[in-house]
């Protein structure tokens, strides 16, 4: 797969492109709205969905000179259709047809969350089939990857996502947003031991997950350590590193139920932007007994080198869309496997 692919992202503050031909990428841009949705304390969904409007253009570009290439020396473009913010999905989905029109170019819409769990594939070449942890802000499962388009979604999340939990997290112990940084950097100075907050599930066989109740264990610390009112630096850190470690411990336990139900597996791999976390990398690579594998930290978050492998892998499989390229809100991997609990009334986000 020598094909070089344009990439597009922006299914929710991040707005990504890059170029890659085969498994080099020659550019990588992400331009982030952290500090455009900062002061709400979460993502705005229409204020998120403008600035992709007004970056991807600026985005394409800067990739294509990044890369030292013209349009009409890519072989396809690929983009994230979905799942995601809509307002977002439908910003890239129309950039990539308006450039597939322009220049005749293939068009591959690429499943997000598929772009994650491929991006094994771009970095180690992992071969099929291999168990990936996805944990991100808005998702959390363990899928057995059989193929660009083959995915076995054997647990999840019943509730709140990794980092969706971080982020309430620190909303409550008053630290900045996005909270899984922020969480991380505070925890360093705390004592883990120093509350015992539960690990969620560990009583249920099988390898779904929950962490709303973590987060309400971390609300009666919090109330339970205020001096006068007001939370110690010292009682935040160490709610913090004992939140961490609760995380940690939960997702490494349940990666151990997950791979003993994929024996076949080759590898044990994470992505999603949670990954990026330090300690909980640092659990999951003593789960064994397969190889470990995690991305470079830039290519744990949103990105568009993972959606271009994606395309480019869906594009050897000789997949092509038409201008009937639909942007999904949901989408599920693996469409036989039960909506979670939680997943709206709309059906399973993924």
């Amino acid at each position: 797969m020598n094909a070089t692919v344009l990439g597009i992202e922006s299914s929710c503050d991040d707005t990504a492109a890059a170029v890659l031909r085969g498994r080099c990428i020659l550019s990588n841009v992400v331009s982030s709205q952290t500090n455009l949705h900062a002061a709400f304390g979460g993502v705005v969904p229409e204020l998120a969905a403008r600035a992709h409007v007004e970056r991807l253009d600026l985005c394409v570009e800067e990739a294509l000179r990044r890369a030292r290439l013209t349009l009409m020396e890519i072989d396809a473009i690929a983009v994230t259709a979905g799942p995601g913010l809509i307002g977002g999905v439908m910003a890239g989905v129309m950039c990539a047809k308006g450039l597939a029109a322009a220049t005749g170019l293939p068009l591959i819409g690429v499943n997000h969350l598929a772009g994650h769990a491929l991006t094994p594939r771009l970095t180690d070449d992992v071969p099929y089939p291999y168990l990936m942890l996805l944990v991100s802000g808005g998702h959390c499962q363990f899928l057995r990857v059989d193929g660009p388009n083959g995915f076995a979604r054997l647990g999840g999340t019943i509730d709140d996502a990794p980092g969706e939990a971080f982020d309430k997290v620190a909303r409550l112990l008053g630290l900045d947003q996005p909270g899984g940084p922020a969480v991380e950097r505070t925890a360093r100075d705390g004592d883990a031991g120093a509350f015992a907050f539960p690990r969620p599930l560990l009583d249920r066989a099988g390898c779904d997950l929950s962490f709303s109740g973590l987060k309400t264990a971390v609300l009666r610390a919090r109330d339970l350590s205020l001096v006068d009112g007001a939370l110690p630096r010292s009682a935040r850190a160490d709610i913090c590193a004992a939140f961490q470690e609760a995380v940690a411990a939960t997702l490494a336990e349940k990666s151990r139920r997950a791979l003993a139900l994929c024996p076949e597996a080759t590898a044990f791999a994470v992505a999603g932007g949670v990954a990026a976390n330090a300690a909980i990398r640092t659990a999951l690579e003593a789960v064994g007994p397969v190889p470990f594998l995690a991305p470079p930290l830039a290519l744990c978050t949103d990105n568009g080198a993972m959606i271009a492998w994606a395309g480019s892998e869906l594009l050897a499989m000789g997949q092509r869309d038409g201008m009937d390229l639909a942007p999904r809100p949901r989408w599920p991997l693996d469409p036989d496997a039960a909506p979670m609990l939680g997943s709206g009334r709309k059906g399973a986000k993924a």
